[in-house]
């Protein structure tokens, strides 16, 4: 598949683009007017994409629910990551640092067990009994506060792609180049703001205010909108 990318090049490497999260969505929602008037939904990934997706989902008055994904991290250095799970058990790895990692498959399989019970846990958190949303025929949007490695992102999106979706559009306010390429085959569309070439990457970054969200207030967010 070859995806469509959109970006601002005049944030490109740029630091402190955005003032927070909230600023950051409301700039999203104006590369994404062009779907306010088309079928669609949308999709924000837990924690750090809720308030992103929130404010897009609010200007564009679509309706907003969550996939809830995890990262597999790296034994002894757990902010970083070799894959990620989706809810739904879509597993991706990256091999090639399993492979520099030495990893079996064993440990693989006791690490991922471990994120499959946080998982669940925040499924019950997020979601409750919910059913996740029909996509069929419709224009999905899935959000996040930025891509790392874009692992996360990719299963998400694999996840979703067992729906007959109309279109896959991935959107967030910043990303790594490394991570645009791997997510880009598997989606029509990529929305990103403020695309960045360095070889150490944080999300955090590009954010004047980043920390990471409580359950309590991805949770607020969610019940605002229902509201």
């Amino acid at each position: 598949m070859k995806s469509k990318i959109v970006e601002d090049s005049y944030l490109r490497s740029k630091r402190h683009v955005f003032k927070d999260r909230i600023h950051a969505g409301e700039l999203l929602a104006k590369r994404l007017e062009n779907y306010r008037n088309q079928d669609s939904l949308i999709l924000a990934v837990p924690s750090g994409g809720v308030p992103v997706a929130f404010v897009v989902a609010e200007e564009l008055r679509k309706p907003l629910d969550v996939i809830v994904v995890r990262k597999i991290p790296i034994p002894m250095e757990p902010e970083a990551g070799f894959g990620a799970i989706s809810y739904d058990g879509i597993t991706v790895l990256n091999e090639s640092l399993v492979e520099r990692l030495g990893l079996t498959k064993k440990e693989i399989d006791e690490y991922s067990s471990q994120v499959i019970g946080e998982i669940r846990s925040r499924m019950d958190k997020f979601r409750g009994d919910r059913p996740f949303p029909d996509l069929k025929d419709k224009v999905v949007i899935i959000v996040d506060d930025g891509l790392a490695s874009g692992y996360t992102m990719l299963a998400a999106v694999k996840s979703i792609m067992k729906q007959p979706v109309k279109k896959t559009v991935v959107a967030v306010p910043t990303a790594s180049t490394s991570s645009i390429t791997l997510v880009a085959p598997h989606v029509d569309e990529i929305v990103c703001l403020n695309v960045r070439d360095s070889y150490f990457f944080a999300v955090a970054d590009a954010y004047q205010i980043w920390y990471d969200l409580s359950d309590d207030e991805v949770q607020n967010y969610l019940g605002r909108l229902k509201e």
